[in-house]
């Protein structure tokens, strides 16, 4: 739980795609930020394999 009580969430929503980079964070499309990597490059690798896996879930329970 946060300091203001609220649960955090623990999971990412299709609606959180595609996540950005900002400065070696990662935020949500929302400006959320999500987590934070050693550099900015490594978060440009993390933000592109999150946005393609979850660009493949969507295509699979499209095909389904």
């Amino acid at each position: 739980m946060s300091e203001n009580g609220d649960k955090q969430e623990t999971t990412l929503d299709p609606d959180d795609f595609p996540i950005e980079t900002e400065h070696g964070k990662l935020k949500t499309q929302d400006g959320e930020n999500i987590a934070e990597a050693k550099n900015e490059k490594l978060a440009e690798e993390i933000a592109e394999r999150l946005n393609e896996h979850a660009y493949k879930e969507e295509c699979d329970r499209w095909s389904a």
